[in-house]
């Protein structure tokens, strides 16, 4: 499994000189697994169109899997090439609503008056479907979706391609309303998704100062974050979703407090590749 970050921003993109190292695109992850001229892209932030814009023409399907549908994750997906690519096998996976599947609601988005281009009007080969709670298959990868707590209709992902795990939590706020944090399995959001994952990507939008002032916004702290993964046992922690005011220079201070010895932890880079050993992963399947 290879796994670039394309974007790693949250609530809104911050271009510029100050945000030049970790980025300043909005959500979008690319995972590859060794299914020929397959790939799967984790929400489709403004940094979809830089993925987009290089994607390698022997690719024939793509599976987008979205978490949610709040603007900063799919303001890019009216602007990925691979939706204008006929022939190409595109499925966008997501959650639907109460009173709403999630092709009415990306058709909302994608046509006028907020984008001149309407979801039918695509040439791609286009499939669009409520994401099923629970485990289903992908071209090279398992997948395991289940409900996350964030506003609205929220999903994080597991996949597993045989030989790692990969587990996509980009807005969680796993400590709302608990008297201690954390606490069990159980009554914790997103621990079975996450537990004893190789890598965790994961919301770590606030410092713990921060995070004081947010509550129910539905985004974790740092130290949250920390907590979380060595709850859930994973091997490596990439902290996601950064808040759109914290600077390279913000993010380098913050994560230097939070080295912890059980577990590997780093703040998500664009154009980073995260990758863990054969080794590593088959030692955590044995625990």
């Amino acid at each position: 499994m290879i796994v670039r970050f394309w974007g790693t921003r949250g609530s809104l993109p911050t271009p510029g000189s100050a945000t030049q190292r970790y980025g300043g695109n909005t959500s979008c992850v690319e995972v590859r697994s060794g299914e020929p001229g397959a790939m799967v892209v984790l929400d489709a932030g403004t940094g979809i169109c830089a993925f987009g814009a290089q994607m390698s023409s022997s690719v024939s399907r793509i599976d987008i899997l979205l978490s949610h549908l709040h603007m900063d994750h799919i303001i890019g997906l009216g602007f990925f090439a691979g939706l204008f690519r006929p022939g190409l096998e595109v499925h966008i996976w997501g959650p639907g609503s109460t009173v709403l599947p999630l092709r009415a609601r990306l058709t909302r988005y994608l046509s006028p008056p907020l984008f001149p281009v309407r979801l039918r009007d695509l040439p791609c080969r286009l499939a669009v479907h409520d994401v099923p709670l629970g485990t289903f298959e992908l071209p090279g990868l398992q997948v395991t979706a289940a409900l996350v707590c964030h506003p609205g209709p929220t999903v994080g992902y597991r996949l597993d391609d045989g030989h790692s795990t990969l587990v996509y939590l980009s807005d969680h706020e796993p400590a709302l309303g608990a008297r201690r944090f954390p606490d069990l399995p159980r009554w914790t959001s997103g621990f079975d998704l996450a537990a004893k994952a190789d890598a965790l990507i994961h919301d770590a939008q606030y410092s713990d100062a921060e995070y004081e002032h947010h509550l129910g916004w539905g985004h974790s702290s740092i130290g949250q974050a920390v907590a979380f993964a060595v709850h859930a046992g994973v091997g490596q922690l990439v902290g996601f979703h950064h808040d759109p005011w914290h600077d390279d220079d913000t993010l380098d201070a913050l994560y230097s407090e939070y080295a912890d010895p059980r577990l590997r932890v780093t703040p998500a880079r664009e154009g980073a590749v995260l990758a863990w050993s054969v080794n590593e992963a088959a030692a955590r399947r044995d625990r």
